[in-house]
């Protein structure tokens, strides 16, 4: 038993009941004796001046990834919620919350330096995430209180209490947090979605599975209702977040297609909100590559997607237990490359895990230079205590410091958006630079655009021109702001498109789906048609033929300035011109018709006229 209701079933409350934790009884933390019950601890400091609940004020500090990001939003949603104030000013505080990483040897060595100065400054300390809950006993948590991974929805308790004096430990693993907390997101514009916890491999250098655990994933239903939600909150990004994307739904009996599809059911049809797929591994994408590749092709998914490969070399992939080969990884990127117009991989890269030769890290350093990837994290190997790995014979030092260098230099050589200045691109604004300068855009393939322009520009979709290019980003000028349509426009302008989201199926003959300004990318719609028999839209039953023909032609050009994505060369140029120039059956039909029209008209009214000119 380690949670702390666990500690009262001898006290006679019945199963499921749960006591205050304000009445256990604390040994002072100054006879430095602990009271442990079933591997649950607690201790007190000196007695303070009671304080009303809810009135100090809490520093997060967030190390690692994503998935840590969303929980550290969700611990600071709940004491926001309880009336406790988040500060960015960690002297300001009453309380430091620190959710730690476990994945690297720097990220731990900042969360020691941290707890150092804050068990320094006298701060009372809560520590969250990876590291407590795969490593509890280090000496760095001692006297501090801790709150495991999946014990998120605790968190004002533990706050309450590590301000009474007292440490507090809760670091057993239940059912997942719930997806509906309260949540405070860093940038109010971006949601992060964990949709699993854990995972299904077990690499040897890994230390995060010993925090997160075997795979637990969230329902498609309750994933699409938090999607649902937070779109009406006015997020414009969802982030899909996880230690293995791919994986999900394995323990419940689905799979990953099958959530992406349930989403981008509920994403707008102007295309204001973007979705993001978050890491996979490639064995859990292999056998789905196809579908996935349909979904990165939907226009309101960027075309990105992060799959470490970690090594070039299939001796090394052994070593590390990653479950696939560089074969298998190529086959990855070479399928959702060919199957998904404008696709960016990114990648992941260790330097120097133990037993890596020379020409392990030649066909690593070979792997890069031929797929040229536009972003490759490289980091050099640290053994991680505890896992199998960390008792394998290592890579002298300087020798890892060495290739890390060397694969860095080749990585940096290359000019990945070369080829796009000048292209007017539609991106999605989400965040200030780190220059405090610019706005940060991104296109559909998740190239960072800096733009120039007020803050409230934050949270919009524009067309914006590349003016130039840089080696991490491209730099652009807005043309255009997309505006936003409400929910009875989207009804109102909403179109269905087919499976591979290319032509209309409403419509009377096949057509390129175009939504307008509004639209949800360069690929396309699929969303809901709302026309008669006719083909007329029903907004437009009422209004002239000659009207509506002139603004569906005015539409199409439009269209086709927009979407300027598959206007890259002289020809396509050219081709789409022509296409503009074309004529199609139905507005053939339509202009034939009037003058038919008009000519019966003339002729009636000539011989109406030669009538009364007979008569006289």
């Amino acid at each position: 038993m380690e949670d702390i209701e666990d500690l009262f079933i001898d006290a006679g409350a019945p199963p499921g009941f749960r006591l205050p934790i304000t009445s256990i009884a604390l040994n002072p933390k100054k006879n430095k004796k602990k009271l442990n019950l079933n591997g649950h601890s607690f201790s007190q400091s000196q007695i303070k001046p009671p304080k009303v609940p809810g009135t100090e004020t809490i520093y997060i500090k967030t190390f690692g990834c994503s998935h840590n990001q969303s929980d550290s939003e969700y611990m600071a949603g709940q004491l926001s919620a309880f009336g406790y104030s988040l500060s960015d000013n960690p002297e300001d505080a009453d309380l430091w919350l620190i959710n730690t990483c476990t994945v690297k040897s720097p990220s731990q060595s900042a969360m020691d330096t941290l707890i150092s100065k804050g068990k320094g400054a006298k701060k009372p300390l809560v520590v969250a995430g990876c590291v407590p809950q795969g490593s509890r006993d280090i000496k760095e948590l001692d006297g501090v209180s801790i709150v495991g991974v999946q014990q998120i929805d605790r968190v004002v308790e533990i706050v309450e209490e590590t301000l009474k004096g007292h440490e507090v430990r809760l670091l057993s693993r239940k059912t997942l947090p719930a997806l509906d907390l309260p949540k405070v997101r860093k940038n109010k514009f971006v949601e992060i979605l964990p949709i699993n916890v854990g995972c299904l491999g077990a690499c040897t250098y890994c230390k995060t599975k010993h925090a997160r655990g075997h795979l637990g994933s969230y329902t498609v239903d309750g994933l699409v209702g938090r999607v649902k939600s937070v779109i009406a909150d006015g997020v414009k990004e969802i982030w899909l977040s996880s230690e293995d994307t791919g994986a999900y739904g394995r323990d419940i009996g689905v799979n990953l297609p099958i959530l992406l599809n349930a989403i981008v059911k509920e994403l707008p049809s102007d295309g204001s909100t973007m979705l993001r797929i978050g890491m996979t591994n490639p064995p859990f994408i292999l056998e789905h590559l196809k579908e996935i590749a349909e979904v990165l092709r939907h226009p309101c998914v960027y075309s990105f997607l992060h799959v470490p490969i970690q090594s070039g070399s299939d001796a090394v992939l052994t070593a590390m237990n990653r479950e696939y080969t560089v074969s298998e990884f190529k086959t990855v990127v070479d399928t959702l490359t060919e199957l998904v117009p404008g696709m960016q991989i990114a990648t992941d890269i260790i330097c120097g895990f133990p037993g890596e030769t020379d020409e392990d890290f030649a066909q690593t350093r070979d792997l890069i230079k031929e797929y040229k990837f536009p972003q490759v994290h490289i980091s050099q190997f640290y053994p991680r205590p505890g896992t199998p790995a960390a008792r394998m014979k290592k890579v002298p030092s300087t020798v890892v410091k060495n290739r890390s260098r060397e694969l860095t230099s080749v990585f940096e050589a290359f000019t990945p958006y070369v080829g796009m200045e000048g292209r007017a691109e539609r991106i999605w604004i989400t965040e200030f630079a780190t220059d405090g300068i610019h706005l940060v855009g991104h296109t559909k393939g998740y190239v960072q655009v800096l733009v120039a322009g007020p803050e409230s520009m934050l949270g919009t979709s524009a067309i914006a021109k590349i003016t130039s290019v840089g080696r991490w980003s491209v730099f652009g000028e807005v043309i255009e702001i997309i505006p936003e349509m409400n929910a009875r426009q989207r009804q109102e302008n909403s179109f269905s498109c087919s499976n591979n989201f290319e032509t209309c199926a409403c419509s009377p003959e096949p057509e390129t789906c175009a939504c307008g300004p509004g639209s949800c990318g360069e690929q396309g719609k699929s969303t809901n048609c709302s026309v008669t028999t006719t083909g007329v839209p029903r907004e437009d039953q009422d209004i002239n033929l000659i009207g509506w023909l002139l603004r569906k032609r005015k539409n199409q050009v439009r269209k086709f300035e927009e979407n300027d994505i598959d206007l890259g060369s002289k020809e396509k140029q050219e081709q789409a011109q022509e296409s503009i120039g074309n004529w199609g059956i139905v507005d053939k039909a339509l202009v034939g018709g009037m003058l038919a029209s008009f000519l019966t008209i003339v002729a009636v009214l000539v011989h109406l006229g030669i009538i009364i000119i007979s008569s006289k």
